[in-house]
């Protein structure tokens, strides 16, 4: 009987080290994607504006 649960402790551990592999790169994926895409995308669209117009009122 220690023999049958044996391996299937070494099919659990390999199974949840995979998943702890897995877990963890998808968590990486989900923290630095955006912040790629998002300094990805911002770099190209900054537009330098003129400076704002004062417009003076009469009394």
């Amino acid at each position: 009987m220690n023999s049958n649960s044996q391996s299937v402790n070494q099919s659990d551990t390999y199974s949840h080290r995979l998943a702890d592999i897995v877990g963890t790169g998808i968590g990486l994926l989900t923290l630095t994607l955006p912040l790629f895409i998002i300094a990805h995308y911002s770099s190209n669209n900054i537009h330098t504006s003129p400076q704002p117009m004062m417009i003076r009122m009469q009394r």
